[in-house]
């Protein structure tokens, strides 16, 4: 199956920077998909940025500016560049891979979330 690792979060002050970045592993043939979703105390988990195997991306508006998500293929590792960091930022964010598998069968795999935190 996949196993999806996030890491690099952690605290900062607001205007800071972190780079988390994902790796996913495991018999995997294709990743058409791979993005970044954050979940705050109290609310829903939302989609922050997502990429393509092509390298189309997408943004929140809450984000647009501030935070970059790029892709390696080799080894199916997925960054995202955060900027300009907000205390709105806050949240556990979990890494998302979706594609398929050396045995054709699609996956969609979720990571076990990494901490940031934005404070003073």
């Amino acid at each position: 199956q996949v196993q999806v690792v996030e890491s690099g979060g952690g605290l900062v002050q607001p205007g800071g920077s972190l780079r988390l970045s994902c790796a996913a592993s495991g018999s995997i043939f294709s990743m058409s998909l791979m993005g970044w979703y954050r979940q705050a105390p109290g609310k829903q988990r939302e989609l922050v940025a997502r990429i393509t195997s092509g390298g189309r991306t997408y943004y929140a508006d809450s984000v647009k500016g501030r935070f970059t998500i790029s892709r390696d293929n080799a080894p199916n590792t997925v960054y995202l560049q955060m900027n300009s960091l907000k205390p709105e930022d806050t949240a556990v964010y979990f890494c998302n891979v979706y594609g398929v598998l050396t045995s054709t069968r699609n996956f969609d795999s979720w990571g076990q979330g990494t901490q940031v935190t934005v404070s003073s």
